[in-house]
């Protein structure tokens, strides 16, 4: 979707590396740049490259490689905002665009200028007999020429492109007399052309040699586009410089002379320009481009003069500012083959927004840019291997065989040991696996590091029947999430949830409040505390909307974070209590189960209070042993309040039919319960398999958890079922004997999976 909105903040996502993959596609879909379809693509993974489709794109396929698809955020080109898709492996490149990009847009962001998209095409002609009257009869006839050349695709003269001009050049050759090359100048408008402009000289070639009396030789494109030039310029006021213990005007000089080191040495501007390419081949990469044909020309470009040199400049400007300028030749495509044959370089496409070729080869030159900026930067700073420890330590976190679920934990210690070594990451894997199996008592401060605990749940058995009174049997999960309290002089109520991009201030009067806010302001409400000037932030590790509790664990954990902080005195029945209203905002018609287990993290059997004023019925269960499980994450959001809402609807359309599977389902759960106590694990599968089928009846699965489902039973689970509201979401499947073969296999089929105890 293009970035059409006048706001300047579009492309800003504060903490947008903290979310999960799942969380990020979300943000960007909410935003507006993906479209619902491109947003289940992403989601699912159907935009990936089908091994049937690579094998019509090149010979002897026998596979298909995979790379990661990035974003460059915060850039604003030419006044508007954009999202940069980027396909690259190193770790470095993404956050450091997205870092200079951000440095950028304070003082207005790139400005980028681009001359039409012209190709040259060369047809050679030697054994000329006379070059003057040659390169004569050429110049004259030139209309002619051009006429032949755009009769060949009238379509793209219809477009406004086509053959443009000639020239013609002279070479001598070293073992004498001279060759005589002419230059067709093509305008392909939104495509590369190499195979148009190609055509086009085959087809003049015949007039040519009639012409010259000549013999033509070659005749192909030149991928030195220097026709199609892009320059991008930056401004950067010295103050907004300085970090790392240097001033502004120390980063700005020290760029500024890295800049010279590249403009007269060679082996110095080698590496300078590679770093400016990082960014351009993975945009071209992303967009479907001949990367191959980009660097060629940058290259080549930048030898132009005899001596290979530096393609940007940095200097000094009047006002103390420092200013950088990047000119690179850039003939890129949005039309052709692989828009056809790579369903993801049609999505990167649209979720850029370029409506043409030169805008996004303006695009590619402020990436090229930035990319520099933030290279030469760290260079003069912190230097290159510092600033690379966290996104190196990512990588070998990756290689450890760190899953989502631990993956920012095994980091955040690898980063803290020091050692950024596979065998390090491998042993801190094994210890956060080992940490994993348990819930961390929220009454140990040292466990949730001196912030405020809500667990994030699992329901074994009875959801949506619990909304009508029957039993629910629940779980705490090793998912926390934690919040931290603190005074500023900001005059009013910050929330900050880096992890799933949300920053706002809490509206005062609550009908000027979102239902987000609304649900939390409940809080500040009852408490009296919405006049005070303080910041919550927020540490969500229970996925969003994914059936596990997460806004119920959320609301529990900021009553705990205020009660702490202002020391309230709050009792668990009290926190429980107002959570139990959040939940109400949230989710329509809450039954009260997620709020209590995120209060007291424990295994319960549940049932809500038949009246209102009266308490629930909570019963905590003492079960021999653990019992293994594998939660099953489908990445597809699941809002409890629409599921809930239609289960309703369709109750009310048909109770006593409706009446009976609750009662159904209230059975079952009793049954677990037994099951549960004396370890009879078999017959608990059985039991949730069967609690899945009434559940699918009330209509509240969908593909993604029915998949789920049948790959974990596939692979040896004993029962499988959706957990939460359904609608996507999550499942929970009973795995005694092969947990890992089932997670693996969930991880294999592009769904996010964690082994947990429960007891």
């Amino acid at each position: 979707m293009s970035a059409e909105s006048s706001s300047a903040e579009r492309s800003r996502f504060p903490a947008f590396y903290k979310l999960s993959v799942s969380d990020r596609v979300r943000v960007i879909h909410e935003r507006g740049w993906l479209s619902a379809e491109d947003y289940q693509a992403l989601v699912s993974g159907e935009h990936t490259l089908k091994i049937h489709k690579a094998d019509k794109m090149i010979e002897n396929v026998v596979g298909v490689m995979g790379l990661p698809v990035g974003l460059g955020l915060n850039f604003l080109v030419n006044g508007r905002d954009y999202i940069v898709p980027l396909v690259v492996e190193e770790p470095s490149i993404v956050a450091a665009l997205s870092s200079a990009a951000k440095v950028v847009r304070g003082n207005g962001g790139f400005t980028v200028e681009s001359t039409e998209p012209v190709l040259i095409g060369q047809v050679q002609v030697v054994d000329v007999p006379h070059l003057a009257h040659a390169k004569a009869a050429l110049l004259q006839r030139k209309d002619e020429l051009l006429n032949l050349a755009n009769s060949l695709h009238p379509q793209m003269v219809a477009r406004g492109g086509g053959a443009q001009d000639l020239e013609v050049h002279v070479h001598p050759r070293p073992e004498g007399g001279d060759m005589l090359v002419v230059h067709l100048l093509v305008d392909t408008r939104d495509a590369m052309g190499a195979n148009l402009v190609n055509t086009m000289c085959e087809g003049i070639a015949s007039l040519v040699e009639t012409m010259t009396g000549g013999r033509v030789f070659l005749r192909i494109l030149s991928n030195l586009t220097d026709r199609s030039m892009v320059r991008a310029r930056c401004v950067i006021p010295a103050e907004n410089l300085t970090g790392k213990g240097f001033t502004g005007e120390e980063v700005r000089d020290g760029i500024v002379l890295a800049n010279e080191f590249a403009s007269i040495d060679p082996y110095r501007a080698a590496t300078h320009n590679k770093g400016i390419m990082n960014g351009v081949d993975a945009v071209a990469l992303a967009t479907g481009n001949d990367w191959r044909a980009i660097e060629s020309a940058a290259h080549a470009y930048a030898a132009r003069g005899g001596r290979y040199t530096s393609l940007t400049r940095w200097y000094k400007g009047e006002k103390g500012e420092l200013i950088g300028e990047l000119d690179i030749p850039m003939k890129v495509g949005t039309v052709g083959g692989p828009l056809q044959s790579n369903a993801t370089v049609a999505l990167n496409l649209r979720l850029l927004g370029v409506k043409t070729a030169r805008e996004l080869a303006e695009i590619m030159g402020a990436v090229g840019l930035a990319q520099n900026f933030s290279a030469l930067r760290a260079l003069v700073t912190e230097g290159i291997q510092q600033g690379h420890m966290t996104l190196h330590a990512r990588s070998v976190a990756v290689a450890a065989g760190a899953t989502a679920e631990i993956f920012d934990t095994v980091v955040e210690r690898l980063v803290e040991s020091g050692e950024i070594k596979i065998w390090k990451a491998q042993e801190i894997v094994e210890q956060v696996r080992k940490e994993s199996r348990g819930v961390p008592d929220i009454t140990d401060q040292s466990a949730v590091d001196h912030r405020a605990c809500g667990h994030g749940k699992i329901i074994l058995l009875g959801e949506h029947a619990v909304v009508y009174g029957s039993h629910a049997i629940a779980a705490p999960v090793p998912l926390a999430v934690r919040a931290v309290a603190q005074d500023t002089k900001s005059g009013g109520v910050d929330m900050f949830i880096p992890r799933w991009g949300v920053e706002y201030r809490l509206h005062r009067d609550p009908a000027h409040r979102d239902s987000f806010q609304r649900s939390l302001g409940i809080i500040f409400d009852t408490l009296e505390l919405t006049e005070r000037s303080m910041r919550i932030e927020v540490f969500p590790n229970v996925p969003r909307a994914m059936g596990l509790g997460g806004s119920a664990a959320m609301a529990v954990a900021v009553i705990r974070a205020l009660d702490q902080h202002y020391e309230l005195g709050l009792s668990d029945e009290e926190i429980n209590a107002l959570a139990f209203r959040c939940e109400e905002v949230a989710h329509g018609s809450a039954s009260g189960i997620d709020n209590t287990v995120a209060t007291y993290g424990k295994p319960l059997l549940y049932k809500r209070a038949s009246k209102k004023g009266d308490a629930p019925m909570v019963r905590e269960l003492q079960l021999p042993k653990r019992i293994p499980i594998v939660i099953g994450i489908s990445g597809k959001e699941s809002l409890t309040a629409v599921t809930v809402g239609k289960v309703r609807t369709a109750w009310q359309r048909n109770p006593a039919l409706y009446d009976g599977i609750f009662q159904q389902i209230d059975g079952l759960t009793l049954q677990g319960m037994e099951a549960m106590q004396q370890y009879d694990l078999e017959r608990l599968g059985d039991l949730m398999n069967i609690c899945h089928g009434l559940l699918n009846a009330l209509r509240v699965s969908s593909w993604e958890v029915e998949e789920l489902v049948q790959i974990a039973r596939e692979h040896g689970a004993l029962g499988a079922k959706l957990t939460g509201g359904g609608g996507g979401g999550s499942i929970v499947a009973l795995c005694p004997q092969n947990r890992e073969k089932v997670a693996a296999a969930i991880r294999d089929a592009g769904y996010q999976a964690m082994e947990v105890d429960i007891g």
